[in-house]
């Protein structure tokens, strides 16, 4: 099963120069819980902002460029040999924008937080149209930070 795992703003905002625009440890735990041991998808600029490679998971690395290398990473040049390295089972496609465009049509679930913010960002990703809500847990803002919800999603 392909299931998205990203946190997006009210205006679709999921990153700025390379970093999330907002912090909450809730939503970090949450993607930690939801991806350990599972083979990761993202995009080479997802991955370089990470300052390591995330504990307990393989990263796959679709990148464009046939010359990129790092510690770390799995590469792959296509959505097909991403899949192929990421084998059966669950699969976690966390990112970029571009990367979620490219498996939107295979993805079966999206575990999303709605963070209640609209700041300004360089990376956007557009609502889901035409999933179906299956859960929802709503958190209030809290110490300088915004409220968010976190929400799954399923193909209807």
């Amino acid at each position: 099963m392909i299931t998205f795992h990203l946190a997006r703003a009210e205006n679709g905002v999921i990153g700025v120069d390379g970093k999330l625009p907002w912090h909450l440890p809730a939503d970090l735990k949450r993607f930690k819980a939801r991806t350990t041991g599972k083979p990761m998808v993202m995009g080479r600029k997802t991955f370089e902002s990470f300052p390591a490679p995330l504990p307990g998971r393989r990263h796959i690395v679709l990148t464009r460029d046939p010359n990129w290398r790092s510690d770390g990473a799995e590469i792959a040049h296509s959505v097909e040999d991403a899949l192929t390295l990421a084998g059966a089972g669950d699969i976690a496609v966390i990112g970029g924008a571009e990367v979620f465009a490219l498996l939107l049509d295979r993805a079966e679930r999206i575990e999303l937080t709605e963070v209640a913010l609209a700041p300004e960002g360089d990376a956007i990703v557009p609502a889901f149209v035409g999933w179906r809500e299956t859960a929802r847990e709503a958190n209030d803002a809290e110490g300088g930070r915004p409220a968010y919800s976190f929400v799954t999603l399923e193909r209807a």
